[in-house]
């Protein structure tokens, strides 16, 4: 069995500009990746930077322009998810299912908690009446919910409780492989951690794979085994949790992890603030497509595009596209971390 849950080459998803003969919006953009069996893989970035398109062209919820992707499944089938029929697609999200970040829109307000959770397996797995109804209140309970709120509908829940529903309408078909579209960001900074917890005990007990999207690095930090960090639909940098926050390479890492407010109250937050907007994806900058917006900036970056070349990190080899990774010394969360311990000690 592959250690590698998901594997990811290539991908490019255009979508069709304004105007008849306008240019493409590259949204996501030549895109290589892997899923490990059991981890949290997550994605991270600005508005813009293609992390739920590179999740919807996964799914094909969206039609990719370009690319492979495989998805390996327990028993050893391989899925090549851009050339399923859609019997064949039908088969693979048994597999591989969402949760979204929304979780007031993604549940039908016309359907009871029962059948929100029930539906995908009366229609997959043809299950009706008492072994419908034992396996609805397991996967309810897995989740945090009492049974006796099978029979409401979602009105009558706070935004974490529908979120609860929506993890269990994922769970419901066993998956493997779960992608969570930022399924804290809608919700109160109290909620966020029970709901990050219950995933993470969910992942233990049934042994899921995550691919993980947020754009909060203090979220990324509490739940990721990697990360992936995401600009303009292309890659910047690939790591371990523990090697990006400690030491990043790429600049607009840095600029991420410098938004992370400090746990003590007293210290001043000192965000790097990025000149400008996130560039139009229809005709994204020459070079570094970062460039236009770094403080690091020389000539080569605005002429030559870097390539995501490996370095050596703590635990594994970690990935950068930057043509100063390594020299540059950037500032990191443990930085951060020691002025934090240096002030408390005053």
């Amino acid at each position: 069995m592959s250690d590698d849950i998901l594997v990811v080459k290539n991908l490019k998803e255009y979508f069709p500009g304004s105007k008849r003969k306008s240019p493409p919006v590259k949204a996501v953009d030549d895109v290589s990746f892997a899923v490990r069996r059991g981890e949290t893989l997550s994605l991270v970035g600005e508005s813009g930077s293609g992390k739920t398109t590179i999740a919807r062209s996964l799914l094909r919820v969206w039609e990719p322009t370009a690319g492979e992707a495989h998805f390996y499944s327990r028993e050893g089938r391989d899925f090549n998810i851009m050339k399923l029929s859609k019997k064949e697609l039908k088969e693979f999200r048994r597999y591989a299912q969402m949760i979204f970040q929304d979780p007031y829109s993604s549940l039908s307000p016309r359907m009871t908690v029962y059948d929100i959770i029930g539906e995908p397996l009366m229609v997959n797995f043809g299950l009706r009446g008492e072994e419908l109804s034992k396996r609805v209140i397991e996967i309810a309970e897995l989740c945090g919910l009492n049974r006796e709120y099978l029979r409401r509908y979602p009105h009558a829940f706070s935004g974490g409780q529908r979120q609860r529903i929506g993890i269990a309408r994922a769970l419901a078909m066993k998956p493997e492989l779960v992608v969570c579209d930022e399924p804290v960001s809608a919700l109160d900074v109290s909620i966020q951690a029970k709901i990050l917890n219950l995933l993470k005990d969910l992942q233990s007990q049934l042994n899921l794979s995550y691919l993980f999207i947020a754009h909060d690095l203090s979220v990324v930090k509490h739940i990721s085994d990697r990360i992936v960090v995401l600009y303009l639909g292309r890659i910047m940098e690939i790591a371990d949790v523990d090697d990006l926050f400690e030491k990043p390479l790429h600049p607009y890492t840095e600029a991420l992890i410098s938004a992370i407010p400090p746990t003590n109250p007293d210290m001043e937050m000192k965000p790097i603030l990025l000149e400008g907007e996130i560039p139009n994806s229809i005709n994204p900058p020459s070079g570094c497509r970062f460039h236009p917006r770094c403080a690091y900036a020389k000539d080569i970056c605005s002429k030559e595009e870097p390539v995501l070349k490996a370095y050596r990190g703590q635990k594994e080899d970690r990935f950068c596209a930057c043509h100063f990774a390594g020299e540059l010394k950037l500032h990191s969360l443990a930085d951060t971390e020691a002025e934090e311990a240096a002030l408390s000690r005053k």
